[in-house]
């Protein structure tokens, strides 16, 4: 019940938002909590073989990329760069817990291997989308609303993704460094 209230006051409030994305946390809030459902891809291709879940060069070609368009974009990098580092720590949240799951209960594991190859481009698109949404957002993620705003986004954005607690967890840490401090 409460769920349900709590799900159609986001809505309302959501939808009385303004519309023009930089008075909206929407289109950022969807896109992390796109990044955050492609980790069961990504679990699901490094499970049962050599590929760590922490790839410090690959998340350090994103810290580097992320810190080096920042600036035309308008924005800090070390902000950009903070964001970038909750995707990637909730991105690693779901793989850990995905790969605890099919530990305890080897029926759910993958039956097959998605190749990381095909998954990477997806999260570089994903990654691009970010941060044009940060660049497009600075005046609300700056505003004292910011943190009501994205808290309903997240709700939002937890209920048209159909997540489980995982992944809603794994939403809130990808959100975590939205609003500015």
């Amino acid at each position: 019940m409460l769920g349900t209230v709590t799900a159609v006051l986001a809505a309302s409030v959501l939808s009385a938002a303004p519309a023009s994305a930089s008075e909206s946390l929407w289109r950022l809030t969807d896109l992390a909590a796109r990044r955050v459902a492609i980790a069961d891809q990504v679990a699901a291709a490094k499970y049962g073989t050599p590929s760590p879940i922490d790839d410090p060069v690959r998340e350090q070609q994103i810290y580097d990329s992320v810190a080096s368009r920042a600036p035309g974009l308008g924005l800090d990098p070390a902000d950009a760069v903070r964001f970038f580092r909750a995707q990637i720590e909730a991105n690693k949240l779901v793989q850990r817990g995905l790969y605890a799951r099919w530990d305890a209960h080897p029926a759910e594991a993958p039956t097959t291997r998605p190749d990381l190859g095909q998954i990477r481009p997806v999260i570089d698109g994903l990654n691009t989308g970010l941060l044009t949404e940060l660049a497009a957002t600075t005046a609300v993620r700056a505003s004292r609303s910011c943190p009501v705003r994205q808290r309903v986004a997240a709700d939002v954005a937890d209920l048209v993704h159909r997540f489980d607690v995982l992944h809603a967890q794994a939403l809130g840490e990808a959100t975590s460094a939205t609003c500015s401090d």
